[in-house]
């Protein structure tokens, strides 16, 4: 279509589940058109996710999620067509972070809406997003936000935060609050 608003979604494997899933539904719910790449990787083949859990242990646990199916081909990815920029969490971005094409790709974002959640800011840190930047992440992901300059929002794992037009979150948990601040950023207009 040629009047669609396009937004973009990094995934690999091991992306948690919900931090994929619930944006890349809801998203499209609202009328975005979500294009969902992974390098190396092509449209339809699919990505491993993984559910992460907080019950009481001194980090989350791990279960396996689903296989997700991707949307589009990371190859073909022109990011000139798209107005924004989805980092999930989960274990991908520890790997994500170490390729070069990942990286050039979300430089290409730096001055457009961003929604980061959980363990995606390691990509961003890599890419240099995050010097000078008011952010959160998953509490573990703490020092590397330092390091690379930002400043480490400690907010509760339910709560998001934007930065000019970055927004990030601690988890899934924060889902409501994440996503209709990365709506705002976008300049949606949503109402019930």
């Amino acid at each position: 279509m040629a009047n669609e608003i396009r937004l973009l979604m990094l995934a690999g494997d091991y992306v948690e589940d919900y931090e994929i899933m619930v944006p890349f539904q809801a998203l499209q719910m609202v009328g975005y058109s979500v294009d969902v790449v992974s390098p190396g990787k092509k449209r339809g083949e699919t990505v491993i996710t993984a559910i992460h859990d907080f019950e009481g242990a001194q980090t989350y646990s791990e279960k396996p999620g689903h296989n997700f199916a991707l949307t589009a081909d990371f190859d073909a990815i022109n990011t000139d067509d798209y107005i924004g920029l989805i980092v999930p969490g989960g274990r991908m971005p520890e790997y994500l972070r170490l390729d070069a094409k990942v990286i050039s790709m979300v430089k290409a974002f730096s001055d457009r809406p961003i929604a980061c959640i959980c363990h995606g800011i390691q990509i961003l840190t890599v890419a240099g997003l995050v010097k000078g930047r008011r952010v959160s992440a998953y509490p573990a992901c703490r020092p590397e936000v330092e390091i690379a300059g930002g400043v480490y929002a400690d907010i509760p794992v339910t709560e998001a935060i934007t930065d000019d037009q970055l927004v990030t979150a601690p988890a899934w948990p924060a889902h409501p609050a994440w996503l209709a601040q990365f709506l705002k950023v976008l300049g949606a207009n949503v109402s019930i």
